[in-house]
């Protein structure tokens, strides 16, 4: 069963319906845990929600009767370290699948969620825990992620709890929720719509992370991805491979997908490796599948023919733009054409390219009808087919569910986001004549990098704490395989000579300050940086400079 017809129309017939006509009901004080979740637990209870395995070969299989007692098993454990409506946790937990029974517990409560990626060093803990003011840290029961946790909690003086078993300095999360009651910890509506339930920190091109907050509506706004663009039901098997630290996690295996009743397929995984992922799609009869193109490149290396790959159907896209030998050569393995989507942190699918589409290589598809979209030019005037314009959301006549509130504890921020009743993406594109909308880049300098968005201000201020370097710049340089690819522009301190080593050495010591996926793949050595009369960098000309070579 799914619990989709709940909230929206089923039953639409072609593009046209769809466009026109879709619509969606946003009960009062709607919260995912109780009216989703919980809802599937007593009309559904043996109905299979999760199938999870790992590198290891472990596996576990839960139902929707297994999640609602865990997330209430979740719930109490948390209630019983004082936590309450508003306060605010932070999780680093990559793809285990507590991860989902312990936002599921926080929603009870009316607590927000912070998801993390666990490849975050001390310093970039310390600042999320001091900024969104985190009453609790849950991480992975590994070594170094357990270190970086415990030495920023510590200087923030906060709780630090991991999952896996007892550790010096931590709370034992596993055997907390294991030794909890299942019973419900609070009566259902803990929150109201306006409340909010989850945030991200996305990296800006300008200072460090900035915090993304949506409200308990924001599930809702998936709606589209589950049903309309991953084209899912309750027989279906959904992989999308982000771990739960990433925005990617509710976009791809969380919200839209489980309301349409469908099996979330998480395969929990450290190191990348085309032909496991392959091997798990043929394994577990996986019928839809979400990437970014940079996984499908290394798909298409791979000998596909080997795997049995007859139960896909369905395969999906986004995060960066699709070369379409890329799109061409999975099909031609598969049958498969992808289809690409568009949005950010931010938000749900701004654009898409639903099943009655026929998808365009390299198009991000139409507009989704749950946002007034507008292409509009730097007055502010929506241009014309053809035409180069910045992706807005207008909503001055109703802000839908999964757009966000705003910037966490930044008004500013936040009134300049949604000034005149637009929202402004920062991101560029273009429409032809048919509607279909054609990514261009960012308006700003944010790069991304197989999936992942780079703030240069974070790569900066960690090569700026070396010794030999006096100043740098960040770009985004283009890459067949990931996209873009980080490069450092750096002006070295007096002492220091150009090498090879102490190229490496910097390289090794932005992976030891900062996350190791941010660190310059190329960095170069110039004797001054390019800038404006005012001083600022001019991070434009270095990229037109690149492209020149």
């Amino acid at each position: 069963m799914q619990l989709l017809d709940r909230f929206t129309r089923l039953d639409y017939d072609s593009l046209e319906d769809f466009l026109a006509n879709y619509d969606y009901t946003v009960p009062e004080n709607f919260n995912f845990a109780y009216d989703v979740m919980d809802e599937y637990a007593r009309l559904a209870p043996s109905q299979r929600a999760m199938i999870w395995t790992n590198e290891a070969q472990e596996e576990r299989i839960f139902t929707f009767g297994d999640f609602g007692r865990l997330s209430n098993q979740a719930a109490n454990a948390l209630k019983a370290l004082g936590l309450q409506k508003g306060d605010v946790v932070i999780l680093l937990l990559k793809r285990r699948w507590e991860y989902w029974a312990i936002a599921l517990g926080l929603m009870k409560l009316g607590c927000i969620q912070i998801p993390a990626t666990a490849q975050l060093q001390k310093k970039d803990i310390a600042y999320r825990i001091s900024a969104s003011e985190a009453k609790l840290v849950i991480c992975v029961g590994e070594d170094e992620v357990c270190e970086h946790t415990l030495a920023a909690a510590q200087e923030c003086g906060v709780p630090a709890a991991c999952l896996g078993g007892a550790r010096e300095g931590f709370l034992d999360f596993s055997r907390m929720m294991e030794e909890a009651s299942a019973a419900p910890a609070l009566p259902a509506r803990p929150n109201t719509n306006d409340d909010i339930m989850l945030m991200y920190f996305t990296s800006g091109t300008t200072g460090m992370p900035k915090m993304v907050a949506h409200s308990f509506t924001y599930p809702l706004g998936h709606i589209v991805t589950g049903r309309f663009w991953h084209n899912l039901d309750e027989n279906s098997i959904h992989l999308t491979t982000a771990d739960s630290g990433w925005a990617k996690c509710g976009w791809g295996k969380f919200y839209g997908q489980w309301l349409c009743g469908a099996t979330l397929f998480v395969y929990d995984f450290d190191r990348f490796h085309a032909n496991n992922l392959l091997a798990m799609l043929a394994k577990y009869r996986v019928t839809s599948f979400c990437a970014p193109p940079t996984i499908y490149r290394y798909m298409i290396k791979e000998d596909m023919a080997s795997y049995d790959l007859s139960a896909l159907k369905w395969g999906t896209v986004a995060g960066e733009p699709l070369n379409p030998e890329v799109f061409y050569r999975f099909k031609e393995f598969t049958g498969v054409e992808l289809r690409e989507a568009f949005g950010q942190t931010e938000n749900s699918p701004l654009a898409l390219t639903p099943r009655w589409m026929a998808p365009k290589p390299g198009s991000i598809g139409k507009p989704s009808p749950h946002y007034h979209i507008r292409l509009l030019d730097a007055e502010g005037r929506d241009v014309e087919p053809g035409e180069e314009g910045e992706i807005c959301v207008d909503i001055s006549q109703r802000r839908p569910a999964g757009l966000f509130v705003g910037y966490y504890k930044d008004e500013e921020r936040t009134r300049e986001a949604f000034a005149g009743g637009i929202y402004r993406t920062g991101d560029m594109a273009w429409c032809d004549e048919e509607g279909y909308y054609w990514f261009i880049g960012r308006a700003d300098d944010v790069i991304k990098s197989s999936g992942y968005r780079i703030g240069p201000f974070e790569v900066e201020s960690a090569l700026i704490s070396h010794p030999a370097v006096v100043e740098c710049a960040i770009t985004g340089v283009p890459d067949p395989d990931r996209g873009q690819v980080v490069k450092a522009t750096v002006v070295l301190a007096k002492g220091y000579e150009p090498s090879d080593e102490l190229r490496k050495e910097l390289q090794r010591h932005v992976k030891r300050v900062t996350a190791p996926y941010k660190y310059p793949r190329i960095l170069e050595f110039v004797e001054e940086l390019p800038k404006t009369v005012s001083g600022k960098i001019q991070r434009a000309k270095l990229r037109k400079e690149d492209e020149a070579k």
